[in-house]
């Protein structure tokens, strides 16, 4: 078992408060991602449960063992976690194998069982080929799974992540991406992930806490988080999404600025802000909710990226990639909506739901 129980976790540095009352527990097996922009709190929090910090209120526990409180501190080594960084801080001394060993030589293993364990890690990272390479030798990625392969070796009970694949390229931040998951699952080990990306967390996670100023914001599956977004903060950080201002009365909502309004059968009335995202805008012909005039688009390979203008807003559309050069400047354009959501006026600064 590793479940993870944080209740009230307050954490100031002098007068600031850099988390509020965080209240979790992180399940046994579980991929949690910390989710919400620089400086929100989110690397405090999970360097509180290694024990890199202590709480200023609150309590951490792991597995029922109280690790951090106003009496008790458990530090880094005796808490059973693995920890990889945002840098790889690797050994450039050591090779890969001895690098994946040193945790366990320090614990003074015997020989044999540190290559039986390091050769199965080898194996779990996919780099029992460079097993005798330098630092020096290897890539990035490769470099990161080395950090991941030292973490795993000792079988911590929670393994932690901080934005350990923010220094890597694209295509190897999305590969490293599934196979962080899919050693996750082999090992059924519980993993707590920090980032600002909100792909690594839609892609990895069995739940995403959305942090913003150190306050919980919501916590959902990461279809929950995108689709019923509490709040505006929430809706703009995960994904992409355009804002309308309007008013909200008789299951309509007129739009500032626009002729437009739009069916509305919720249950907020008076002043609304209405949140779309791209892929729930399309140009058609016929069937419009909205009039547009076409600005300027973007071909994306998969997608054609368009920019419309209604009324004064400028909206992104996410359109078919087929669609690229189908229109001219300032061309009419008909956009319907399929889906959309509706905030009260004045919650977008993230703290609605305190």
């Amino acid at each position: 078992m590793s479940v993870i129980t944080i209740d009230h976790v307050t954490k100031r540095f002098d007068d600031v408060v850099v988390i509020k009352d965080f209240t979790a527990e992180f399940l046994d097996g579980e991929f949690v991602t910390l989710l919400g922009p620089s400086g929100c709190g989110k690397t405090t929090m999970l360097r509180m449960i290694a024990g890199f910090e202590k709480p200023s209120e609150g309590t951490i526990s792991i597995d029922g063992k109280t690790v951090s409180s106003k009496d008790v501190f458990t530090p880094p080594e005796d808490r059973e976690i693995g920890m990889v960084f945002q840098s790889y801080a690797v050994w450039p001394h050591m090779n890969v194998f001895n690098n994946i060993a040193y945790p366990l030589k320090i614990r003074k293993i015997p020989k044999q069982e540190i290559s039986e364990r390091v050769s199965r890690i080898l194996e779990t990272v996919h780099l029992s080929q460079y097993e005798k390479r330098m630092p020096s030798e290897l890539s990035g990625g490769q470099q990161q799974r080395v950090a991941l392969g030292r973490a795993l070796v000792a079988e911590p009970k929670v393994l932690l992540l901080d934005e350990p694949l923010s220094n890597l390229d694209a295509k190897l931040r999305e590969q490293l991406r599934f196979d962080i998951k899919e050693i996750q699952e082999r090992l059924k080990i519980s993993i707590v992930y920090v980032t600002h990306d909100q792909s690594e967390a839609m892609t990895m996670s069995d739940r995403v806490f959305v942090i913003n100023s150190g306050v919980i914001q919501q916590v959902g599956s990461p279809v929950e988080i995108y689709r019923n977004p509490v709040n505006p903060f929430v809706a703009d950080f995960v994904g992409k999404i355009n804002f309308l201002k309007g008013t909200s009365s008789n299951g309509r909502i007129v739009l500032d600025g626009m002729d437009d309004t739009l069916d509305y059968g919720g249950p907020l009335t008076g002043r609304v802000e209405v949140g779309i995202r791209p892929e729930n805008i399309h140009i058609v012909r016929d069937g419009a909710h909205l009039s547009g005039r076409f600005v300027t688009e973007y071909y994306m390979g998969e997608e054609n990226d368009c920019r419309i203008r209604a009324g004064s807003a400028v909206l992104r559309v996410t359109a078919d990639a087929e669609t690229f050069r189908s229109f001219g400047a300032e061309e009419q354009v008909g956009l319907r909506i399929s889906d959309f959501l509706v905030f009260p006026e004045g919650s977008e600064d993230g703290r609605g739901n305190e």
